[in-house]
């Protein structure tokens, strides 16, 4: 499980990284996967990575949606920059990836929050990503 673990920091890394530069998710990964194919101290873009990153580009603005909905006093933008993508690259995992579960989604997102955020973060993300997990029977047929 260390490679999923590796795979999610890494697409939490690609989403700040987008969302700091006011840049396409898509493109920034794509120049991971050119800087990790040319430079050999560059650490490989995993398959799960890359299914991570697309999934919640496919997803982007339904993901915003749903976290501006049920984040309580918090607007997306005013949100902490690794909160706001921690909480995109969950709530895709949550949503739309069924092999993994959710107390494991829950549980990396919690720590991922603990590694590179505020001491409020933690339990901020843990709260609005328990929320969509209670709510997760609708989310996917209210997006139809």
């Amino acid at each position: 499980m260390a490679a999923r673990n590796t795979a999610r920091k890494r697409a939490f890394q690609i989403l700040f990284e987008a969302d700091q530069r006011g840049t396409d998710v898509l493109t920034v990964l794509a120049d991971w996967v050119r800087h990790s194919r040319s430079d050999t101290r560059q650490p490989p873009v995993s398959e799960y990575t890359m299914v991570l990153v697309e999934g919640y580009a496919d997803h982007a603005a339904r993901i915003d949606e749903l976290i501006s909905q049920y984040a309580v006093d918090w607007t997306l933008d005013r949100m902490p920059v690794v909160d706001r993508n921690l909480l995109r690259l969950g709530a895709y995992e949550l949503i739309w990836v069924d092999e993994t579960p959710d107390a494991v989604v829950l549980d990396e997102a919690v720590q991922l929050a603990k590694e590179f955020s505020t001491d409020e973060s933690p339990s901020f993300v843990n709260g609005l990503l328990g929320r969509l997990k209670d709510l997760k029977p609708t989310l996917r047929r209210d997006e139809a």
